[in-house]
């Protein structure tokens, strides 16, 4: 069983955006898809719970107190993390990870947090079983920003995995409690497009 965490000691950077995306397209690809929310805004708790019936079903992991082995029953697990992750709380998430994606959006602040904690990520005594990966988000093309993020981000000794534009098709389907899996491909056929990466690594 996978268990994929969406982690940025940044708040704001669109971890829940992605996480629950992630888990809309283990939904749609048939798998029993268990997402959790350690953060005490509990974001991805409340999207869960605006989720239409008729949509690919997404179970809900209460993780708010200790955080252990997922329950049985799901094949594919999503942990949506707190601003601030750290200490034993982000001892004990990397101690059930197999994949850790970290979204970041092209700003100094962003840029600096990110720095330190993918630092922290290859430090941590389970660095050589888990996969990581970083995300774009809210991507504006053709900017000093992104330039100077793209440049950054090459020379981290972690994999780019997508660059997912500044778009509001994500605010608008999160509000509904759907993801870019559950509307017409059409409608959002170009954010498909830039997932298509990041797709094929979720599914290696």
């Amino acid at each position: 069983m996978p268990v994929i965490v969406v982690a940025n000691p940044k708040g704001g950077v669109g971890k829940s955006t992605l996480a629950t995306n992630v888990a809309g397209l283990y939904a749609r690809e048939g798998h029993a898809v268990m997402l959790g929310d350690i953060d005490r805004q509990q974001s991805s708790w409340q999207w869960l719970a605006l989720r239409p019936a008729q949509v690919p079903p997404i179970q809900g992991w209460d993780v708010r107190g200790t955080i252990v082995r997922p329950p049985r029953g799901s094949t594919h697990v999503v942990l949506d993390t707190p601003a601030g992750l750290h200490g034993w709380q982000l001892d004990t998430v990397l101690g059930i990870a197999d994949r850790v994606l970290v979204p970041l959006q092209p700003s100094l602040f962003d840029i600096q947090a990110t720095h330190t904690f993918v630092q922290m990520l290859q430090a941590h005594r389970r660095a050589d079983q888990i996969e990581f990966g970083l995300v774009g988000m809210r991507i504006k093309e053709h900017t000093l920003a992104n330039a100077r993020l793209h440049e950054y981000l090459a020379t981290l000794p972690v994999p780019v995995l997508a660059w997912l534009r500044d778009t509001q098709n994500y605010v608008q389907l999160a509000a509904h409690g759907l993801t870019l899996w559950d509307v017409a491909p059409s409608r959002v056929s170009r954010d498909l497009e830039q997932w298509q990466p990041l797709k094929e690594w979720l599914s290696q």
